[in-house]
C-alpha cells in the first residue's frame, strides 16, 4: 500500500464533474495516488457509495453560485470537467454561466489552479460547431476569472463509456451496411482514456503562475470512418461503408437517433462537431509531460479488454435498479451488453435460498423447461457446439471452471453468488448469474441474464428469442424460490 501523506499536509484537490466519464476515472486515479480529494456533485447521495473512504463529497451546482464557496473552500487545484451538451435547454448559455460562476467562486476562495478538458479544433480557418465552440469558450471564461488555468484540448476519447466512442461502437455493432455522410471522412486524432488521465494527473505538478493550453492526442491521425473500421476489425465484424455526397447534419442526426436511440437528444449537437477536423497542431505537450501516447489500435484493444475486466467484477444488481422504472423490453444496455435482471423474495435463510442454485444443471436440470434446454443442446450439437452432454462434475459441490451442461462456472461465492458463462454456439457471448442476499423477510434471489451481441445478427437473435428467454428464466427463478422454501 502506498504511503499516504497526512491530510493536513496534502493540498485539497477538487473534482467538479466526478460523476461523469472522465471525472469518475480521474477520481479513482487520484485516490490510488493518495491525494486529498474532494468531489462536488448535484446529487451527492448517488456518488458517496462509489468514492474511497477518505474522499469528501460536497453538494454543489455550478449553476447555483451560492452553493460553490463551501465546495471550493481550502482547495488548491480544481478540475473542471462539466459540460451541458445533454441539456434540453441552451447548452452554450448553461456552459457559459456555469464556467463563470465556478471561476469567480474559485478566485474568491483562493484556488491556485483550474485544470480543464476542452475540445480540439482550429476556429481560425473554419466555422467551429456549437459544441466545440462552447468547449473552447468555457476555457476562455475560466481564464477570465483570474485563476491560473491549464486547458487540455482533445479529440475523441477512446474508452468504454465515452460518448463519441460509444456512438461509433453502436453504429458498427448494429449496422452491417452503413450509409456514410461527409463527416465520416473528417480527420481526428483520438486519445486513449489512460493517456488523457496521465496528462490530467501530471498537470498537478505544473507551475501555476501562468495559463497554458495543451493540444493532446494519440499517435494516429485517422478519420471517423477509420475508427469504425478498426473497431469492426477487432470485434470480428464485416461492415460495408457506402459514402454519400449529401447528408445534412439534421438528416444525419435523425438517422443517428433511429439506430442509437440513447443519443437522440444530443445527436445533432454531436454530428455538428464531427464535421470539424480535430488534429493536434501544437505538439508541445509531448515535451512538457513526456507521456508516450498510444495509437488507435492499442487504444481500442485496451478499451475492450478493460471493459471485460470491469464487467467481470461487476455486481449487476448494483449497476441496475430492480425497479420497474429502469427496466425496458428486452433488457437494459450496459456498454455493448444487454442486461435482463429480475428478483424474488423467499422466506428462508440465504444458505437455503442458495442450495437449489448450487445444484443447478446436470441431472437436477434447470428447474423449468428442461425439454426446451435439451432441444437447445441438440441444436447446439448440430452447429458444432458442446450440447448438454457434459452434465456436471459433482451433483453437490461446485467450483470455478466446472462445466454445467453448456455453461461454465466463472465465479462462485458459497451461499451468495454463482456466475455462469455460456459455451453454446451463439452470435455473441452470454452469462447467467444468481445472487442471494439476506433481507428482513429472509432472502432475495436475484437472477441476471447478460448478452453481448455480435453485430446485427446478435441483436436479431436476442430480440427474436426474448419472449422465450423471458418465459424460461422468469419461471426458472420462481421454481428455484419454490424449491428453496421446501428445504
Amino acid at each position: 500500500m502506498a504511503h499516504l501523506i497526512p491530510s493536513k499536509e496534502r493540498p485539497i484537490i477538487l473534482i467538479a464533474g466526478a460523476t461523469g466519464y472522465v471525472g469518475g476515472r480521474l477520481r479513482k486515479s487520484l485516490e490510488e495516488a493518495g491525494r486529498h480529494l474532494r468531489c462536488m456533485a448535484r446529487w451527492p447521495e448517488s456518488l458517496r457509495p462509489r468514492v474511497g473512504p477518505d474522499t469528501e463529497v460536497i453538494p454543489a451546482d455550478c449553476l447555483d453560485r451560492d452553493s460553490l464557496p463551501i465546495a471550493l473552500s481550502g482547495v488548491h487545484t480544481a478540475y473542471y470537467l462539466i459540460h451541458s451538451m445533454g441539456s434540453k435547454h441552451d447548452f452554450e448559455d448553461q456552459d457559459r454561466t456555469a464556467a463563470r460562476n465556478f471561476g469567480e467562486a474559485a478566485r474568491s476562495s483562493g484556488v491556485r489552479q483550474i485544470i480543464y478538458v476542452g475540445g480540439l479544433g482550429d476556429g481560425r480557418g473554419q466555422n467551429l460547431s456549437p459544441h466545440l465552440r462552447s468547449r473552447q469558450e468555457v476555457g476562455n471564461v475560466l481564464r477570465g476569472s483570474g485563476v491560473s488555468v491549464t486547458e487540455f484540448r482533445a479529440s475523441i476519447v477512446i474508452g468504454s463509456g465515452s460518448l463519441s466512442f460509444e456512438l461509433i461502437r453502436t453504429l458498427v455493432e448494429r449496422l452491417p451496411i452503413m450509409i456514410c455522410p461527409k463527416w465520416v471522412s473528417t480527420p481526428a486524432q483520438p486519445i486513449a482514456i489512460e493517456d488523457l488521465l496521465g496528462y490530467l494527473v501530471a498537470a498537478l505538478d505544473l507551475p501555476v503562475e501562468e495559463n497554458r493550453i495543451f493540444e493532446i492526442g494519440g499517435t494516429d491521425q485517422v478519420s471517423y470512418g477509420g475508427i469504425m473500421k478498426e473497431y469492426a476489425k477487432q470485434r470480428g465484424l464485416r461492415r460495408l461503408m457506402i459514402s454519400v455526397p449529401v447528408l445534412t447534419p439534421r438528416l444525419s442526426s435523425l438517422w443517428l437517433g433511429l439506430v442509437t436511440p440513447i443519443y437522440a437528444r444530443i445527436g445533432r449537437k454531436l454530428i455538428d462537431s464531427l464535421q470539424n477536423p480535430t488534429l493536434v497542431q501544437d505538439p508541445s505537450a509531448i515535451s512538457v509531460f513526456g507521456i508516450k501516447a498510444r495509437g488507435l489500435e492499442e487504444a481500442i484493444q485496451r478499451a475492450l479488454s478493460n471493459e471485460a475486466c470491469e464487467l467481470a467484477e461487476t455486481r449487476w444488481s448494483d449497476a441496475f435498479s430492480s425497479g420497474g422504472s429502469r427496466r425496458n423490453w428486452g433488457g437494459t444496455w450496459f456498454g455493448t451488453r444487454i442486461v435482463d435482471l429480475r428478483e424474488i423474495s423467499v422466506g428462508v435463510h440465504p444458505a437455503d435460498a442458495f442450495r437449489p442454485i448450487r445444484l443447478i444443471g446436470g441431472s437436477a436440470g434447470w428447474y423449468y423447461g428442461n425439454t426446451l434446454w435439451r432441444i437447445r443442446g441438440f441444436l447446439d450439437l448440430l452447429l458444432g457446439g458442446v450440447g448438454i452432454r457434459r452434465g456436471r462434475r459433482d451433483p453437490e459441490s461446485i467450483r470455478v471452471g466446472d462445466t454445467l451442461d453448456f455453461w461454465r462456472v466463472d465465479a462462485i461465492e458459497p451461499d451468495k453468488r454463482l456466475r455462469l458463462s455460456a459455451e453454446m454456439k451463439l452470435p455473441g457471448r452470454a452469462w447467467l448469474e444468481f445472487e442471494v442476499k439476506e433481507s428482513s423477510q429472509g432472502s432475495v434471489i436475484r437472477q441476471t441474464v447478460v448478452f453481448d451481441p455480435l453485430g446485427l445478427w446478435g441483436l436479431i437473435y436476442w430480440y427474436a428469442l426474448y419472449p422465450v428467454h423471458h418465459l424460461i428464466f422468469s419461471r426458472m427463478l420462481r421454481r428455484i424460490a419454490a424449491f428453496a422454501q421446501q428445504t
